[in-house]
């Protein structure tokens, strides 16, 4: 068992968000923090790190630049370190290459004694004025006990496809996060459909359909959206990513905020200009001389189901628009569809009661980032993830989690550690008298 310290905060899980949380606090001596994961090392959608590809955040939106630029865990002191940084401004790009953006959080984890990997949380238990955290060794199955006044869990999302789908082999059926894992296999078939309409389905389309320079095979993209746009980047647009929007989209009620979301959908889901273009050079390229490129591509089009056949897969497919059913022949299918809310079990059985909900699927959340129970409790759990219901496109956008560390942080501690007053923007999301 572990010595019975009463933590001032436990974070669950470590991606980029808590990650951040653990790099701010690092250096605050009056602040006790510990962080579990369950993966036994740090890694970042490894099965997405696809050769060429960028994030689609400028390098500012690192791990603690928008809090402190002088951090010593910012992506430039990243590159000054690592003897990168002229290579960086020859390069003359505000983005930054996935897969260095997944070693630039490997680097930092790796100096970050917060940090436990191999450390799966079984259980919270709320004691009245602080929790009691339950947590697994993977290695050696023993569990031990921690104490902490304040949880902050940011368990993500775990993949999202068809409930139908889930029991066929991985080789042939796969989600894109799996996608660099399988790629091998999946390159030698003649038929390979993907599924999805955002940056992850896009990238993949693009790198198979690089891959054609070297092997023939028949290339398709479906999705149920109505189109494959860009994504929006024009400058007040980006506004929307902002702590001013989060105050106006947080105070609307679910409905409207359910609604704007949706209006936002050109800004959050969009795909990157380059990785369009790149697509359509070698679509161009390949049906030069009229030949056939061997590719379909169509929106507006759900997967209802899928068949197996002696030599590969029937996907039935139903076009919502125009009302057409039609069924499409293929070897391997890719779903690049997203995430799904990961709610740990022991969530569910410890506080479904006693936290507020603003419908059967989707908790209250408190504009500094608490649930809100019904009970007034000092000792606060917070949510980093799994909040595009409560503060909208602040849920996943990688430079405003550096804010809602700031604004956890001050709550956390009752001091205003991080000036957030005054207005980031230029317009108004109501009038202001």
């Amino acid at each position: 068992m572990s010595e019975a310290i009463m933590y001032d905060f436990i974070g669950i899980g470590i991606g980029p968000f808590n990650l951040s949380l653990a790099a701010l606090t690092e250096d605050m001596s009056d602040l006790n923090g510990i962080f579990f994961d369950q993966s036994e090392t740090f890694q970042w959608h490894p099965g997405l790190l696809i050769e060429g590809t960028d994030l689609q955040v400028p390098f500012i939106a690192d791990l603690v630049s928008f809090a402190d630029p002088t951090n010593r865990f910012s992506y430039l002191n990243y590159l000054h370190i690592n003897k990168r940084l002229n290579h960086f401004y020859f390069l003359n790009k505000m983005s930054v290459p996935r897969k260095e953006y997944n070693d630039y959080l490997q680097w930092v984890a790796s100096q970050i004694t917060q940090l436990h990997f191999g450390k799966e949380v079984i259980d919270v238990i709320d004691e009245n004025n602080h929790y009691k955290v339950i947590v697994r060794d993977i290695s050696t199955q023993i569990d031990e006990e921690y104490l902490a006044k304040h949880i902050v869990m940011a368990t993500g999302g775990t993949p999202l496809i068809l409930d139908n789908m889930a029991n066929y082999p991985q080789e042939d059926i796969l989600h894109a996060s799996n996608y660099l894992y399988k790629k091998e296999k999946i390159i030698d078939a003649d038929h390979i459909t993907i599924v999805g309409s955002g940056q992850s389905a896009a990238e993949i389309f693009h790198d198979l359909l690089d891959e054609r320079k070297n092997k023939e095979f028949h290339l398709s993209w479906i999705t149920r959206s109505e189109g494959i746009f860009q994504l929006e980047s024009a400058k007040l647009g980006q506004e929307f990513f902002s702590l001013d929007y989060v105050d106006y989209f947080h105070h609307l009620p679910i409905e409207k905020r359910k609604d704007a979301l949706n209006t936002l959908g050109p800004l959050r889901n969009g795909v990157d200009y380059d990785t369009l273009i790149g697509i359509y050079k070698l679509l161009y390229h390949y049906s030069i001389g009229g030949e056939d490129p061997q590719i379909f591509i169509q929106p507006l089009t759900e997967v209802k189901s899928l068949e197996e056949t002696t030599d590969g897969y029937f996907l039935e497919c139903h076009q919502w628009q125009a009302e057409k059913s039609f069924q499409l022949k293929t070897e391997k299918v890719i779903f690049a569809t997203g995430y799904k809310p990961n709610i740990p079990d022991w969530f569910e059985k410890r506080f479904h009661g006693k936290i507020e909900w603003e419908d059967k699927h989707l908790f209250k959340v408190s504009r500094n980032y608490a649930l809100s129970f019904k009970d007034q409790r000092k000792h606060r759990f917070y949510v980093a993830t799994n909040l595009e219901h409560s503060h909208g496109t602040a849920a996943t956008n990688l430079g405003l989690a550096v804010q809602r560390n700031m604004e956890i942080i001050n709550d956390l501690t009752n001091e205003q550690r991080f000036d957030l007053s005054g207005s980031f923007i230029f317009q108004n999301f109501i009038p202001s008298n």
